[in-house]
């Protein structure tokens, strides 16, 4: 990546008043350092993207990345299954993101069907696709907004292709949420984000991040006409689901 990857700091000094979170450029150019210290697993979801496309993508066939920021997810496809293995379209509504991952995939994946456009997912044409990511997008979209969404990516699925979903969740138990949201601070708290840090991001994302509980998802993957999903990795309240459309 040409382009320096800064430590995030964002909210590292005291704000007046903390403004709604948005992925402008301040947060894309720390965009690496962010996710990395405040999304747990998020590594792991990564790394399993290739054994999940050989597993459920026939050979040679397209992916959808929406949301896809700054194209990790390609690379991880890329660095993992041959040239011809998939075709990869990213898909974000942040201009910056845009440039950044067109940047990054065409200096590492040369060889690589990968095409990135910017686009909102909510109003996206889209082709018939094996395999389609959508790895922490829906829960910053309209909660009224997500059945639309997630009903068009089942259609534009092919007969047996699968939907990664991957979000930031609430548990059904309000006692069991709060001690997963505490725990979700000792990780950050760990990963060097301060108290300050922590507070102000969480009133930036308020309104912004809406999270939905593991029943909320699958129930609304079922409405979509999704055969089964089920959830295939937790890291507190973190989740990665993936859903079958019948072959």
């Amino acid at each position: 990546m040409s382009d320096a990857s800064y430590r995030d700091a964002i909210f590292s000094t005291p704000l007046d008043r903390v403004a709604s979170f948005s992925f402008d450029e301040r947060v894309v150019a720390c965009f690496p350092d962010m996710i990395r210290r405040s999304v747990p697993g998020y590594g792991q979801i990564l790394a399993m993207l290739g054994p999940l496309a050989r597993r459920h993508l026939r050979h040679g066939g397209h992916v959808y990345d929406l949301g896809c920021s700054l194209g990790a997810a390609g690379l991880a496809l890329a660095g993992q299954l041959p040239v011809d293995a998939f075709r990869y379209t990213g898909i974000d509504l942040s201009p910056t993101m845009v440039e950044r991952a067109r940047q990054t995939l065409k200096e590492e994946c040369p060889g690589h069907d990968m095409t990135v456009i910017e686009g909102d997912i909510r109003h996206q044409a889209y082709d018939a696709s094996g395999m389609i990511l959508l790895n922490f997008t829906l829960q910053f979209l309209d909660p009224t907004d997500r059945d639309a969404v997630v009903a068009r990516l089942f259609e534009a699925l092919e007969p047996g292709g699968v939907l990664i979903l991957s979000e930031k969740i609430v548990a059904d138990d309000e006692q069991d949420n709060a001690w997963l949201v505490e725990r979700y601070h000792d990780f950050k708290r760990a990963n060097g984000y301060s108290e300050l840090e922590i507070s102000q991001k969480r009133t930036a994302l308020e309104n912004v991040l809406v999270p939905d509980t593991l029943t909320a998802h699958h129930a609304r993957l079922a409405r979509a006409g999704f055969s089964r999903s089920l959830t295939w990795f937790q890291y507190l309240n973190f989740a990665s689901l993936i859903a079958f459309k019948e072959a």
